[in-house]
């Protein structure tokens, strides 16, 4: 295969360990300057200069893409995804995982374990949020930080909503974050590549210093996951669109809580407490899904009029409940089932004879308007207000006590 590594660092280690990795392999590898693409939308279908001359073909691309340049960057992998060329890491991927406050929303739909975070913007909110995390010592966090830079650990209260109000009114975006006492100065990274972890290591703080990261001179040492860390690290993943990630998570009392899935992760630190050829499995990863370019699905699936996706979930009570699902009258509904989500299993394109079980939930594709009736109610977390039923005379034959006399209503 014809490999592009987006970078702007040619001679860092993770880009020079890459590229031999690729040409070990008899693929043809080249590093690309991310900021010298330009993106050609004037002609009838996608394209891009490189340069300013038209790009070669690609058969893939593996996206490094610095913290400064995230937004240019998620366009050039956003063409590259438009013209068909495969990259284990999407541009909405890449995006999810750059934005913290982002990528801690979407893990937390998903039952992943992570630790209690608050986000406020007014000041007068700060002690309640503080509090709803457990109180301080908090963990303090700006949400563009990277390699440890911007994380502050508050030891009290006071000097905690000191901390956010001094960020804040720097026009600075802060988290305010549960410290778990049981990992201080500790946390693991586990490199995930397509669906396993290859890779993992504990990262150790130095001295005082409660940041593990290698960049604030943590010492890294091999450690052995379990079962539990393993899966969390690939679903944490996945979940955030990327094949290949460092999966940053805390040792608490309660099992992995996710930290950070990182898009980029640097090999050196990794590769040198393992001794593992990570560079080699992430190339061969990607050449083995090389023919399969990240589609759309979403959009792919809803240019039939009246067709569409949905999650459909099975509750208890449901006649669906202990049929097979060629038992239930979805294809007859014109509903195909895409995957199975069984708690924490996923199992996509489920055959017909699975028997379906309370709390199931089917992402299935098919007629919206057959399908909106067995789509749940949307569950709401609060009673709502009662309202009164509205008179059967017309609004306008209503006497009404609320305005004066010149016609005025109430402040």
């Amino acid at each position: 295969m014809k490999l592009g590594i987006l970078s702007r660092s040619p001679n860092a280690y993770s880009t020079q360990r890459l590229k031999i990795a690729a040409l070990e392999r008899g693929h043809e590898a080249k590093v690309l300057n991310t900021v010298r693409f330009g993106i050609d939308l004037t002609g009838g279908e996608p394209d891009l200069q490189f340069r300013g001359r038209h790009l070669s073909d690609y058969d893939a691309i593996l996206p490094r893409i610095g913290a400064s340049i995230t937004f240019f960057g998620l366009a050039v992998v956003r063409q590259f995804e438009q013209m068909d060329v495969y990259t284990p890491n999407t541009a909405a991927g890449i995006a999810n995982s750059r934005d913290k406050l982002r990528s801690i929303q979407i893990l937390s739909r998903h039952s992943i374990g992570i630790p209690r975070t608050m986000f406020v913007r007014d000041r007068k909110d700060v002690p309640s949020a503080i509090k709803a995390v457990g109180g301080a010592p908090v963990v303090i966090k700006l949400l563009e930080g990277t390699q440890g830079i911007g994380v502050i650990l508050a030891p009290d209260n006071k000097v905690a909503e000191a901390v956010v109000e001094t960020l804040q009114s720097t026009k600075q975006n802060v988290l305010i974050q549960q410290f778990i006492a049981e990992s201080r100065g500790k946390d693991v990274r586990a490199l995930v590549v397509g669906d396993r972890v290859v890779a993992a290591m504990r990262r150790v703080a130095q001295g005082d210093e409660f940041r593990s990261n290698v960049h604030r001179g943590g010492r890294t040492e091999l450690v052995d996951l379990d079962e539990e860390y393993e899966r969390v690290a690939v679903q944490a993943a996945q979940i955030m669109g990327l094949r290949v990630a460092g999966v940053d998570m805390l040792e608490s009392d309660h099992g992995p809580l996710v930290m950070e899935v990182n898009s980029s992760p640097g090999l050196e630190g990794i590769e040198g407490a393992t001794g593992l050829d990570i560079a080699g499995a992430i190339v061969d990863y990607i050449a083995s899904q090389v023919d399969f370019p990240e589609l759309d699905v979403r959009q792919r699936l809803t240019v039939s009029t009246g067709y569409g996706v949905a999650e459909l979930v099975v509750r208890e009570g449901s006649p669906m409940v202990g049929k097979s699902i060629t038992e239930t009258d979805l294809r007859e509904r014109d509903i195909s089932v895409l995957t199975l989500n069984r708690g924490t299993k996923v199992i996509p394109n489920p055959r017909g004879n699975r028997v379906l079980e309370a709390e199931d939930r089917l992402l299935c594709f098919g007629r919206l308007d057959e399908m909106r009736d067995l789509v749940p109610a949307r569950r709401r977390r609060r009673s709502q207000p009662k309202v009164q039923p509205l008179p059967d005379e017309p609004l306008h034959e209503v006497e009404d006590h609320s305005h004066d006399d010149n016609g005025n209503g109430d402040d």
